[in-house]
């Protein structure tokens, strides 16, 4: 279950902070960019599962870029204007586009947009690949996501929660990428399930200590899911996965 990553290209920087701040808050990995320069040290630094691309950015064409990166990459873009006549929205759909938001915007519309563009590339890819299961294996160990079983490098199968399993999943599918207690929650789906934010933080605490206790050899001393301070935890080791 991967955080969505997201990219944020706005050349006005309070408004390219406001947005990656409440993209943030709601659950998402937001980075923000300026340029195409910039837009391509982003995917090649990560992945990036959506662009929100501001059509005007100083010297350079949101609709010029949006058509390059459609022949370049399948990312889904949202295009962000406060150009909004019918023939300036169907320039952006035109140029590959999979939605248009018009300046100013609801913050809580956008995220709704966000959402439904997810899904709708996500039940895409789903549907494309619904037959295929994945393997994935990380310092010797073995997670059969169609069987939903642990194996550890000696070969012994390890029980986890439904909890655990969901955590695990999530670190699996974002590798070396700090994640804050927050983006874990929300990758949990437990932001709604009530208490302070504090107490969900330390259920999130208690859970890696409890994965720990399973997949590391030194408990006390991880060396795979790492504390990140000052943001949360990491899981620093190379994954790699299987079709099976």
């Amino acid at each position: 279950m991967s955080i969505p990553r997201l990219l944020v290209v706005d050349d006005d920087f309070e408004m390219r902070s406001m947005m990656t701040q409440f993209l943030h808050k709601q659950g998402f990995i937001a980075h923000g960019a300026q340029n195409m320069a910039e837009i391509t040290a982003a995917m090649e630094a990560g992945r990036i599962d959506l662009i929100l691309l501001d059509v005007m950015l100083g010297d350079e064409s949101g609709l010029e870029i949006c058509a390059r990166l459609r022949r370049e990459q399948e990312v889904p873009i949202i295009m962000v204007s406060a150009l909004s006549a019918d023939h300036q929205r169907m320039a952006g759909y035109e140029v590959g586009a999979d939605d248009y938001i018009a300046k100013p915007f609801n913050p809580e519309l956008m995220v709704a947009q966000v959402r439904a563009v997810l899904a709708r590339t996500r039940r895409t890819a789903s549907l494309a690949h619904r037959r295929r299961t994945r393997s994935f294996r990380f310092a010797g160990w073995l997670y059969d996501a169609k069987r939903d079983e642990v194996t550890s490098p000696e070969g012994f199968q390890v029980a986890l929660s439904r909890r655990e399993t969901m955590l695990l999943q999530a670190l699996l599918a974002n590798p070396f990428i700090p994640l804050t207690r927050e983006e874990i929650a929300a990758a949990l789906d437990v932001t709604g399930e009530g208490g302070t934010e504090d107490a969900q933080g330390r259920a999130i605490d208690v859970l890696v200590g409890r994965l720990r206790s399973k997949i590391e050899k030194t408990p006390k001393d991880p060396q795979m899911l790492r504390t990140e301070r000052g943001v949360g935890y990491v899981f620093a080791v190379d994954v790699t996965t299987e079709e099976t």
